[in-house]
């Protein structure tokens, strides 16, 4: 369980990221908006940990782990790579609150992050249903959470790399599953 949880915490790094250069813009992301993203989130990443606990039929426990943590240590290792919080991140100062297109591109653009991480802990065995809602349930809190800080620590040591913490703990995590 506490390996889901830090999925869960993992997978929303760059939501919490995102969310706060929206507080710091003095930008809204209402509840329902919220909801939506979570929704898009939890799905993303149930349809890919089911197509990653499918394959893992035809490899063995031991193959599958490997195979699941590798991806995992790659995409925390692309996620450090990167230069970007994300390729969508808001325009101007002050926009209001966004509207319900704009959460929707936003819910699929980070939940590409929850398809990646979905996959390899689908082959690696985690349970889709629980990992998915723990996903879904942390992409909430950290875009709440996030908005609201945005205008406190958004300047912060751990504002500016949030991101990098997300891809340090998917590396680790990949360790870990490759391991055991």
């Amino acid at each position: 369980m506490l390996t889901v949880l830090i999925i869960g915490v993992a997978a929303n790094l760059d939501n919490l990221g995102i969310s706060v250069a929206y507080g710091l813009r003095s930008n809204r992301i209402p509840f329902l908006y919220n909801l939506v993203i979570s929704l898009i989130s939890m799905g993303c990443a149930y349809l890919s940990m089911t197509a990653g606990s499918w394959l893992a039929e035809y490899f063995s426990a031991f193959l599958a782990n490997v195979l699941g943590g590798i991806l995992l240590i790659g995409l925390g290792a692309w996620i450090l790579l990167k230069k970007s919080i994300a390729p969508f991140s808001p325009k101007g100062e002050g926009l209001g609150t966004i509207q319900w297109k704009e959460s929707i591109v936003l819910g699929f653009i980070l939940s590409l992050n929850c398809l990646s991480i979905g996959f390899g802990a689908g082959v690696t065995g985690m349970p889709p249903f629980v990992t998915s809602f723990v996903i879904g349930l942390f992409s909430f809190i950290s875009i709440s959470i996030g908005v609201s800080l945005g205008k406190t620590i958004g300047h912060t040591w751990f504002g500016k790399r949030a991101e990098r913490i997300g891809g340090i703990l998917l590396i680790f995590i990949g360790i870990v599953e490759a391991l055991s």
